[in-house]
């Protein structure tokens, strides 16, 4: 069997650094990837080449592959050049992007969406959903830290006592939890919304503040995530965020559900009531963004609050995110790979079955199905 690793389009990232190829190799596979699709993580080609790829140009991998891995989908038209019977490993975005599934489906690929990973202990090694959280937490407090015109730490000299600054965070999921422990470690103080209760001993282990809301409404079923809340909730929580807001320095907004738009949980009198100076970092700007002001992709300021539109920090750490993304594929790819380095799809695994979007012009997973029509 060949694998091939494509090049991302807009993305530093990479799906495989060499030392994920030297692993398959031991798989006895058979390791096929596109030219320069390491260099952005600082990975060159010779690295490949010695941990026993063969690089090619991007059509002969498409052409040759087996298994096409990529951190990012193919875009509409690339995905015509894909083979009935080929399989795809990738992001796809199958809940929010409903007619790339169809078109998977009608073109007879075999596709793997990482974001479908059962949340299970024994898939916990795969979840590259939470890998890239884990960046994306990290790095949103670095940049809050960068950007506000205070300290995070409180210090004390013979200037005088500068005081901690105070970090909202809504949402405590992955992402939420990193940047309570890089802004704790950091000097600041920290508060926490979270609509699952379920967090909240997690917050107060790392030193953060659980700030809770009465009446949410949780759903075992929805495998840890977030759910849709009633209107009358929304109301108490928009006037606890906006009463929290206006006294924090920093606000990190990563509340998302999957396959649907984010929730709006600061408004834009929320954001004319902070104090001047302060920072909102909006993780969920790629699914419309926590923040009513947030434009995508873009730094804005409103009546001196600065608002960062950005949900792919992953890709502003390359190197380590790449390293963990293609840790999580390559123990996926063992659950498909067989003792001669085949082929083989169980779909009596719970893995395999729950991350498999369509097989044989069928769409195999079942939630996604219950949501797309024929």
């Amino acid at each position: 069997m060949k694998i091939g690793i494509l090049k991302e389009h807009a993305d530093s990232r990479v799906a495989m650094l060499p030392e994920t190829v030297a692993a398959l190799k031991k798989l006895k596979v058979e390791v096929i990837m596109e030219k320069g699709a390491g260099e952005g993580a600082f990975a060159p080609d010779e690295a490949y080449t010695e941990a026993g790829a063969e690089i090619l140009g991007r059509s002969e991998v498409v052409k040759q592959a087996d298994v096409l891995v990529q951190i990012t989908p193919p875009s509409d038209d690339e995905m015509k050049n894909l083979r009935e019977g080929q399989a795809l490993i990738s992001m796809l975005n199958p809940l929010g992007e409903p007619d790339r599934v169809k078109a998977l489906r009608d073109w007879g690929v075999t596709a793997f969406s990482l974001e479908l990973i059962p949340r299970i202990s024994r898939a916990q090694a795969m979840d590259v959903l939470s890998s890239m959280a884990t960046v994306a937490g990290y790095k949103a407090v670095l940049e809050a830290a960068n950007t506000l015109p205070t300290f995070f730490p409180m210090f004390m000299s013979a200037a005088g006592t500068i005081k901690p600054a105070k970090v909202l965070i809504l949402g405590a999921g992955v992402a939420g939890l990193q940047a309570i422990a890089i802004a704790r470690k950091l000097g600041a103080v920290v508060e926490v919304f979270d609509v699952r209760s379920a967090v909240k001993e997690e917050v107060k282990s790392l030193g953060g503040k659980f700030i809770e809301v009465e009446g949410a409404v949780e759903d075992a079923a929805a495998g840890g995530y977030a759910v849709e809340q009633t209107e009358e909730f929304k109301q108490k929580q928009q006037q606890m965020i906006q009463d929290h807001a206006a006294d924090a320095n920093v606000v990190i907004a990563t509340a998302q559900i999957p396959g649907r738009k984010a929730p709006v949980l600061v408004k834009k009198e929320t954001v004319e009531r902070m104090k001047p100076g302060s920072v909102i970092i909006d993780l969920a700007a790629s699914s419309g963004g926590n923040c009513e002001m947030t434009q995508n992709n873009r730094i804005i300021s409103h009546n001196n609050v600065t608002i960062v539109g950005k949900s792919n920090y992953p890709a502003e750490m390359p190197a380590d995110a790449s390293k963990m993304f293609g840790r999580n594929l390559l123990n996926f790819l063992k659950l498909i790979i067989d003792e001669e380095g085949g082929m083989n799809l169980d779909f009596e695994d719970e893995i395999v079955k729950g991350t498999c979007l369509v097989h044989q012009k069928e769409i195999v997973n079942e939630r996604v199905k219950s949501i797309i029509k024929p």
